[in-house]
């Protein structure tokens, strides 16, 4: 039952990127058949910028997660707080994270 459960998820994810790749590649075969010039699909400063976004994005996240986790093992440790802070922290310090990661990104292409 389990390896099922996989074959369907991974199935699925699969699905969706060979119906995204191949889509994609059907629209810009009728772009340049219709005598659109290449160029349009690599437009310079788009072309690299989801990278950019995805890794700050993420650099952001997890260091937000990560602090999150250290202020609430030091809260726990020399405190009177309980466990329950865990969550609390972690969920505050990665959206923290995820602002902070938004307004880089910003900056980043900006320039």
């Amino acid at each position: 039952m389990e390896v099922a459960i996989m074959a369907i998820i991974f199935g699925s994810i699969f699905g969706v990127f060979y119906l995204f790749i191949s889509s994609r590649n059907k629209e810009r075969l009728a772009l340049i058949e219709k005598g659109a010039d290449a160029s349009i699909f690599a437009s310079g400063k788009r072309a690299g910028s989801s990278w950019k976004v995805i890794i700050i994005n993420l650099a952001f996240l997890l260091m937000g997660i990560g602090l999150g986790v250290f202020i609430a093992q030091l809260l726990d440790t020399y405190t009177d707080l309980s466990n329950e802070i865990y969550p609390a922290l972690i969920f505050l310090m990665a959206g923290l994270g995820l602002f902070a990661g938004y307004t880089q990104t910003k900056k980043a292409l900006d320039e």
